[in-house]
């Protein structure tokens, strides 16, 4: 830590009440970006266990070693989530819990650069790229430069996604206990692996029933704690969100039939439909949604790759397409349906294409293939019957990359084999779901606590933004892929999803029993987050956030929570 770092404090949260944040938050921040937690390394698995003895040793929980709890991720072994509790002082104290939640691994330190070790520790960091800027080329260079001259903002790996966000959910905590609360509790629950699968989240998800039965809590909500990017004037933002776009990564398999170079006509370019494909999705604002005048972005090509091992100058025959897919209300077999009409329109186009070129050159004969569109499901189907073990026996290689957590190494070997195996020959697509399905949640206005949530949330920003002299919005949509998609409630299409997903690993299976509640994100912001410019507004962090979330509790609890 620089010498602009104090000590830590006792946990005492006098001092505080009345919007006098601050200090306390920035503290907690700096304490918890000092820790590196990066996706699958060991920092991610000490984190845990080093903030549930921080915790300990705050005030609140001093006494109370029962109301704090370590959680074993499932199929992350060595991670643990900690959950935190904090019990109102009101009449009655009573049953009604809302929770806060947020991750805190990060993604890798590399592009630092020789900055890396300076990563987790804000102030050096940004007195280091303060230099580096002062010769800043690029626009983006130039807006840092103008960010970091002052104090407004703070740089360094997590503490924008999202360090300050837990950081302020535990200084709430604190307030929380020491206040005479009205009846209702705060439960903190904070999480590794968000960057990756969100195991982390998806665990605890199955740990929430049973917490809520032993600690007699009813939930009636809760406010993910993610942060959000603005390049502008932080007026977006500074935004409550109602609810989070989902994601699908559907994918395109694409068979060609092999030719030599010099005989292209001869065969059919699984090139040229790959590139009809990308022309037809890729970016077509048509397949983004839309709602009260927030777009979700429109469909971008994440992974385009092709089967060789060896150079020849025979043209590719199989090639890979993976496309990133923001929802917003569509379920997944609208989103699929929507994807295999896209495919089939550009194989259509790819087909006629090569076939008018092959009349135009001489000697080629101008046949045409017509193009087969068939689901991984039915490739599945047709590979079980064509040999001995199906999916489960699909070779080797890809056994091997089942585990794999990228899923562009995991999912192509498991559909080439199948394919390979089931003879499938070009032109020809096999359409599925590469990775992970992350919902998209919005509250519902048909459901009484749904709306109970929103209307503290309005509230508390129409009070804590005229408080602090600055914009607080009400957004529908918040952008970010985040656990927001596997908190408090139950996804639809599951069965489809996991019937066209490859590998296991990228399949979603809640448990039967889920605590169902609303969900809603209030949180930092700042800019570049994932980038060596990763930077957060402090002013808005340390001290508007954590007034807006304790006006956001205490809203909440004033009603009569029914659900």
């Amino acid at each position: 830590m620089s010498g602009e770092t104090s000590g830590r404090q006792s946990g005492d949260a006098s001092g505080r009440q009345g919007g006098a944040w601050f200090d306390r938050v920035r503290e907690i921040t700096l304490e918890l970006t000092a820790w590196p937690s990066v996706t699958g390394s060991s920092g991610e698995a000490a984190f845990g266990p080093r903030l549930h003895a921080f915790l300990g040793e705050l005030t609140c929980f001093r006494d109370r070693p029962d109301q704090l709890r370590l959680l074993p991720t499932a199929g992350l072994p060595g991670c643990s989530s900690v959950a935190a509790l904090v019990r109102g002082r009101g009449p009655g104290l009573g049953r009604r819990t809302l929770v806060l939640a947020g991750h805190f691994d990060t993604v890798g330190t590399e592009n630092y650069g020789a900055l890396a070790p300076l990563a987790c520790n804000p102030f050096a960091l940004r007195e280091t790229l303060r230099e580096e800027l002062a010769h800043a080329e690029t626009e983006a260079e130039r807006l840092a430069a103008r960010d970091l001259s002052g104090e407004d903002f703070l740089p360094g790996r997590g503490i924008l996604d999202m360090k300050s966000g837990i950081a302020a959910g535990i200084a709430v905590l604190e307030a929380f206990a020491l206040s005479d609360a009205p009846e209702g509790n705060l439960l903190l629950i904070a999480t590794p692996d968000e960057e990756n699968r969100s195991r982390g989240m998806r665990s605890v998800r199955g740990d929430l029933p049973a917490l809520a039965r032993e600690w007699d809590l009813d939930i009636v909500g809760a406010i993910n704690l993610d942060a959000s990017s603005d390049l502008h004037d932080g007026s977006a933002g500074r935004s409550v969100f109602l609810g989070s776009v989902g994601k699908l990564l559907p994918f395109a398999y694409v068979v060609g039939r092999p030719a030599h170079a010099g005989y292209p006509f001869e065969g059919f370019s699984a090139s040229l439909a790959a590139a009809e494909i990308v022309r037809e999705i890729e970016a077509n604002v048509d397949m983004a949604e839309s709602i009260d005048g927030e777009a979700s972005a429109p469909p971008v090509c994440l992974s385009l790759a092709a089967f060789r091992e060896r150079y020849d100058v025979t043209m590719p025959d199989r090639l890979w397409l993976a496309f990133n897919i923001l929802t917003q209300r569509r379920t997944p077999a609208e989103v699929f349906a929507l994807f295999q009409a896209a495919v089939g329109a550009a194989m259509e186009r790819a087909v006629e294409r090569y076939a008018a070129s092959a009349a135009r050159f001489p000697g080629a004969a101008p046949a045409r293939h017509p193009a087969k569109i068939l689901t991984f499901a039915a490739l599945r189907e047709l590979a079980a019957g064509k040999g001995d073990g199906g999916a489960d026996a699909a070779g080797p290689a890809a056994t091997e990359a089942r585990d794999d957590d990228n899923p562009f190494a995991a999912t192509p070997p498991l559909v080439d084999a199948l394919a390979r195996r089931a003879g499938i020959e070009g032109p020809a697509v096999v359409v599925g779901f590469a990775g992970l399905h992350y919902p998209a949640v919005h509250l519902h206005p048909d459901r009484a606590a749904d709306r109970a949530l929103e209307a503290a949330a309005r509230r508390a920003a129409t009070e804590i933004a005229a408080e602090c002299g600055e914009t607080i919005g009400i957004r529908q949509f918040f952008s970010g892929i985040s656990d927001m998609s596997f908190l408090g409630h139950h996804p639809d299409g599951l069965e489809l999803v996991a019937a066209n997903t490859p590998s296991p690993a990228f399949v979603d299976r809640p448990g039967a029993e889920l605590s169902t509640f609303p969900v809603i994100n209030i949180g930092p912001w700042g800019r570049e987050f994932h980038q060596k410019l990763e930077r957060l507004h402090a002013g808005y962090a340390f001290e508007t956030l954590p007034a807006l979330l304790q006006r956001t509790v205490q809203r909440l609890f004033e009603t009569t929570g029914e659900r």
